[in-house]
């Protein structure tokens, strides 16, 4: 078998999972091998290159996009660049007939994803979205109830994420603290949730209501500075420490001679234009409603979700371990699982406890399913729950989030049709 070749666009923290898999995972590589990487930061990509013991591995720059394609002869991508540059890769690399793999959000704003829809009709196989928390088996075994009808049609839903002051904090520090960079954190963070309740349910998107505020992070709660490296605040319990020697010293504080980026803003800098708390309220096209909110100052990590149905009533209740991306010895417990309970109560009957398989691994254990489904999908059981995710399940994660950050913009519900000219959906 002919091995694909891909390329790795973007060589930050969230591509090591990527990376790693096509060198040294036995599986993925069989069918798979990596031929290249493509990153601004030469320094950056000469750490990737250390790490996988590969002096020769091709590097280029953006501007070298088609010389990579056709000198390394790529089947493939996997974009894990920032979330605003997402689009310009997908949309070039669907143009030169490759496979795209990217991580989520698809993109960060309306214009870009009717963009790249229009580049993907036809040819929406050749495009995956990466939403590693599909895979996770408690996530799994919710779909699986409602799909088999175990609690009627569900009506309404409410989901309730929060981030704590380890794993919350740090979008502070990084480049998503602005919107031209992430489409805040509705888009960036968001999009996870919203895409699982659109495939949980089934349903898609169509009125968007929210508010939002920034409560926590800004200069009233704590005295700001620029950054860690050089604050004078030694007590401040959100210090990140870039000088430790290990891979934040490496991808971030030694890169920056390159490209000025700072890894470890201050979390309190008055600067930043996202929200810390924020609340939305969803009406989708079949008549169901969800109710959502996110925060990034909790004192613990996890999210609870609660799924009213016509004929009873599902909740999952999930406490992770917080990590700090790109950090040494946290990628294999990324967004790894301390406690989960599945409830369910049927109408007119006792709630009882709903097992399933225990996870393992990063993202609750859907990281390893992903990859296998992504990068060896012909050695894969057949999938019931369609839990590969394309272009329109991409868009439609992200159009919550756009339509949520307009709504606060505007004061005023929005509409998705009013973003985004989606596909007609199909009807029984």
């Amino acid at each position: 078998m002919k091995r694909q070749r891909f390329a790795v666009i973007g060589t930050g923290g969230r591509s090591e999972m990527y990376w790693r898999a096509l060198s040294r995972d036995p599986e993925v590589t069989e069918a798979n091998e990596l031929v290249a990487l493509l990153d601004p930061n030469r320094t950056r990509m000469e750490f990737v290159r250390r790490k996988l013991e590969r002096p020769e591995l091709p590097t280029y720059q953006p501007h070298e996009f088609e010389k990579m394609v056709a000198e390394q002869k790529l089947d493939g991508i996997v974009v894990t660049c920032r979330d605003n540059l997402h689009a310009g890769y997908i949309l070039r690399g669907l143009e030169a007939g490759l496979r795209v793999v990217t991580e989520k959000p698809m993109t960060t704003d309306a214009e870009s994803c009717q963009a790249i829809l229009d580049a993907a009709r036809g040819r929406e196989e050749q495009l995956t979205v990466t939403f590693n928390y599909r895979y996770a088996p408690f996530n799994t075994k919710v779909k699986e109830l409602v799909q088999n009808g175990e609690i009627g049609q569900v009506t309404m839903a409410s989901l309730t994420w929060f981030l704590d002051i380890t794993h919350g904090a740090d979008y502070y520090r990084r480049w998503h603290r602005y919107k031209a960079n992430s489409g805040s954190l509705w888009v960036h963070k968001a999009t996870h949730h919203f895409d699982l309740v659109n495939w949980w349910t089934a349903s898609r998107p169509e009125t968007v209501f929210a508010l939002g505020t920034r409560r926590f992070y800004r200069p009233e709660t704590r005295a700001a500075h620029e950054r860690c490296l050089t604050c004078d605040d030694r007590e401040c319990r959100f210090r990140l420490d870039l000088a430790d020697g290990g891979s934040l010293q490496a991808l971030y504080l030694e890169a920056e001679k390159e490209d000025g980026y700072f890894r470890d803003r201050c979390v309190f800098s008055p600067d930043m234009d996202v929200w810390d708390t924020r609340s939305a309220t969803v009406g989708y096209t079949n008549g169901m409603m969800l109710s959502y909110s996110l925060h990034n100052y909790a004192p613990r990590e996890g999210f609870r979700l609660i799924l009213n149905g016509t004929g009873g009533r599902i909740e999952l209740d999930v406490t992770e371990h917080s990590y700090i991306s790109g950090a040494d010895g946290k990628l294999s417990v990324q967004q790894g699982v301390k406690g989960v309970e599945i409830r369910m109560q049927k109408l007119f009957e006792e709630q009882r406890v709903v097992p399933f398989e225990s996870p393992k691994g990063g993202h609750g254990g859907g990281d390893s399913r992903l990859l296998r489904d992504v990068f060896v999908k012909h050695k894969q059981p057949a999938d019931p729950f369609n839990t590969a995710a394309g272009p329109l399940d991409g868009a439609c994660s992200i159009l919550v989030g756009i339509a949520a950050r307009r709504s606060i913009e505007t004061g005023a519900p929005v509409r998705i049709s009013e973003l985004v000219a989606l596909p007609e959906e199909k009807r029984a």
